[in-house]
């Protein structure tokens, strides 16, 4: 199996939750099911909930040995000690980014657009996210991702040096269609409701890690 910049499998991003002990709770049942990165995304909330609930998780995530990225603020990343920083259209370019804090994993949206996602990568992103694959509760109107560009984002991603970036998919995924976003060739899922919403959330975790696991040795006969 090829290395990749940024885990393979499962990639939670945090629901809108005020309640840092809860999210720091499930959080921890989402690293017990297999839950691989993680993503701070808190868009509409004072900028101190942010910090606070940013360092508790880069913590967290330290002790877990889970990747952990803040959404749009790569300076926030910085001060909190994150691995990461998720960037969408609006935010910091990656090239910016990587010149200011070279040794960040930077992820980069791409929507439904390989041009974008193909300069993405000549600027140095360490993986490409497209969705939403399936409708989205929580971006309803976001542009829909079709299965069949997985492919395409894959040969992409393949072509560039080893260790390579990663395919990322976003967007109405839960454990039940997980294992067909797997497949599309996304080398891991991005899950809010699926996951942090699930009545089992480690249960969750573990059946959409589950398509991204090596195949089990067959017995010799």
């Amino acid at each position: 199996m090829t290395a990749l910049r940024f885990p393979r499998g499962l990639y939670g991003v945090t629901p809108e939750w005020d309640d840092t002990d809860r999210l720091l709770r499930a959080v921890r049942q989402a690293a017990a099911g297999g839950m691989r990165s993680l993503q701070l995304r808190r868009k509409d909330v004072p900028a101190a909930v942010r910090h606070e609930q940013a360092t508790q998780l880069a913590q967290a995530c330290r002790e877990l040995g889970v990747v952990f990225l803040v959404n749009d603020d790569w300076e926030l990343a910085l001060q909190v000690g994150a691995d990461g920083v998720h960037l969408g259209r609006d935010d910091a370019t990656v090239h910016a980014v990587r010149a200011q804090a070279p040794d960040l994993v930077i992820g980069a949206s791409c929507y439904d657009d390989i041009g974008r996602a193909r300069a993405m990568l000549d600027a140095g992103a360490d993986y490409i996210a497209f969705g939403a694959v399936y409708p989205s509760p929580t971006k309803p109107q976001a542009v829909r991702a079709p299965l069949s560009l997985f492919g395409e984002a894959s040969a992409l991603a393949h072509a560039q040096h080893a260790p390579r970036p990663a395919v990322v998919a976003i967007g109405g995924i839960t454990p039940a269609n997980a294992s067909l976003v797997a497949q599309a060739g996304a080398d891991a899922i991005a899950v809010i409701t699926g996951l942090f919403e699930a009545p089992d959330i480690a249960a969750a975790a573990a059946e959409c890690a589950r398509p991204f696991l090596p195949p089990r040795p067959t017995a010799a006969g």
